[in-house]
């Protein structure tokens, strides 16, 4: 099949290449994000690759059709992206990669609690500077500490194991409560409760409409004071302006990011020789106690591989029997 793969970093095309040697696609590799304004790129394509940002509402959707393409290859596991109703009804086929390397994301979310608690990110910059003052960079044990785990899919069953290895008493919500996490050592309690007792609280699960601004003005003020909140699943699920009032405030005492509400326009380039556009994304950065990674919690190698593999056997068995192997469908609307 022909693909035209948007959003398309080197990386994306050095492990794409890969894994087609033996599927022989014929691969078009575009910098450009995927919008209604470039779909125009994919004519000739039976197929488009598609990351997290690229635009896969029904304007784009439609006029992908209208250039002949057929599938939908997400090389992500996220799709609150993409219009499935729209798809569906043009007959578009959506496919995804449920899993990729879980333990990335959770490693990574570690790694955000471990930098902020201790400053290390501070630290590294001061030392650099031959400032080896300790004011303004104490932290606390992370044993004995009780953390929050919002979402108990395989990156949350990870993140527990990793949590329990610290001494940490874990709570957990999910509306599907999972058995491995409770042998993790995950305690299941209601929302509002993991609000309120925990010192650190992590968010793990999809952006759909339930979830959207799960962390809004009144679940922040059920929570501790001086609370750690880290996101590295979607920005949405996250009230920007709220948590702001909340660092304010200081009823959040860190928040660490690694996805933003409005993340589209920023986040994958290098925009270092441009005037800051995000008016609220910079209002963050003036916070000491925030700490912003550019949506890198899943780029491992071994996180790469597994993506391309897994988008390659996608495109093969949809050219083969017409579905692919993980085929995203659209939820009947009651």
């Amino acid at each position: 099949m022909r693909v035209a793969t948007f959003s398309a970093k080197p990386y994306d095309e050095q492990s794409l290449r890969a894994a087609n040697d033996e599927a022989g696609h014929e691969m078009v590799f575009l910098e450009s994000r995927l919008s209604a304004k470039t779909a125009a790129l994919a004519a000739g394509c039976e197929a488009v690759c598609a990351f997290v940002n690229d635009d896969l509402g029904a304007e784009t959707l439609t006029a992908l059709t209208g250039h002949g393409v057929r599938l939908i290859a997400l090389r992500s596991a996220g799709f609150n992206h993409v219009d499935l109703v729209t798809a569906a009804r043009l007959g578009l086929t959506v496919a995804r990669v449920p899993g990729y390397s879980p333990h990335a994301v959770a490693e990574h979310c570690a790694g955000l609690i471990l930098t902020l608690n201790r400053k290390i990110h501070r630290a590294f910059n001061r030392v650099r500077e031959n400032n080896f003052s300790l004011t303004g960079l104490l932290g606390f044990d992370l044993y004995g500490k009780t953390v929050g785990v919002i979402g108990t899919g395989k990156i949350g069953v990870c993140f527990v194991r990793i949590m329990a290895g610290f001494g940490c008493r874990v709570l957990a919500t999910d509306p599907y409560p999972s058995e491995e996490a409770r042998r993790a050592g995950a305690e299941y309690v209601p929302l509002d409760t993991l609000l309120a007792e925990s010192h650190i609280v992590t968010l793990h699960c999809p952006l759909g409409p339930d979830t959207h601004h799960l962390i809004d003005r009144e679940r922040i003020a059920r929570m501790r004071d001086g609370v750690m909140l880290v996101n590295t699943s979607r920005g949405a699920l996250v009230d920007t302006a709220a948590v702001i009032q909340g660092l304010k405030s200081g009823k959040i005492g860190y928040l660490g990011l690694d996805v933003y509400e409005e993340e589209a326009d920023l986040f994958f380039e290098d925009l270092s020789d441009q005037l800051p556009r995000d008016e609220v994304f910079s209002r963050l950065l003036t916070f000491p106690n925030v700490l912003i990674t550019g949506h890198q919690a899943f780029f491992t190698a071994e996180a790469l591989h597994n993506i391309a593999t897994t988008t390659i056997s996608n495109i093969t068995a949809f050219e083969r029997d017409g579905t692919p192997l993980h085929e995203v469908i659209a939820e009947p609307v009651s």
